[in-house]
């Protein structure tokens, strides 16, 4: 329950058009110093948690234990960690691309879906709580590789989940 207040706090922040993005590029120690802020670290567990769910445990535990493995006694930039689970999907999935969607992009997507019978649709736009107008830029370019998981009636509960990428603006 904390954490999930915590995640709703930093959602507030980020979804205001003044929030930053989880990874950028830095110039001066005050920017470094402003990085590291709580939305990124929430944000940032959060963004693994989502990604762990759609992997699977055992895979990004895999993918874990290989990053681990190479990067140990040294150091690692952000994409090692993506590259890590790249090596375990074996190319099934371009994890890399998928995540770098989230950590260089500010806020997140309002992901609308529309039933009419037996077909879905699915559209992201970026979310925004408050427009504020001194810090306003267009969010036409935003564009997410948003993981979605559903069950359908036709399963027992057991092993049933179903997984979809919209990786464009809108999607069946």
């Amino acid at each position: 329950e904390d954490f999930l207040t915590l995640i709703f706090k930093a959602m507030m922040k980020d979804a205001l058009n003044s929030s930053h993005p989880v990874s950028s590029s830095v110039q001066s120690s005050e920017q470094i110093e402003e990085m590291f802020d709580a939305l990124s670290y929430i944000k940032g567990a959060s963004l693994l948690l989502m990604l762990k769910h759609y992997l699977t445990k055992d895979v990004f535990q895999a993918g874990i234990e290989v990053y681990l493995h190479n990067h140990s006694y040294g150091t690692a930039q952000s994409d090692d960690l993506w590259d890590s689970m790249n090596e375990i999907t074996n190319g099934t999935l371009d994890v890399k691309k998928m995540m770098k969607t989230w950590i260089v992009h500010k806020g997140f997507p309002l992901v609308t879906v529309v039933r009419k019978g037996k077909i879905i649709s699915v559209q992201q736009e970026k979310f925004l709580y408050r427009v504020e107008p001194e810090n306003w830029t267009s969010d036409a370019s935003y564009l997410w590789h948003i993981p979605l998981t559903y069950i359908t009636n036709r399963c027992n509960f057991t092993h049933c989940t179903n997984a979809y990428l919209l990786d464009q603006k809108s999607g069946m």
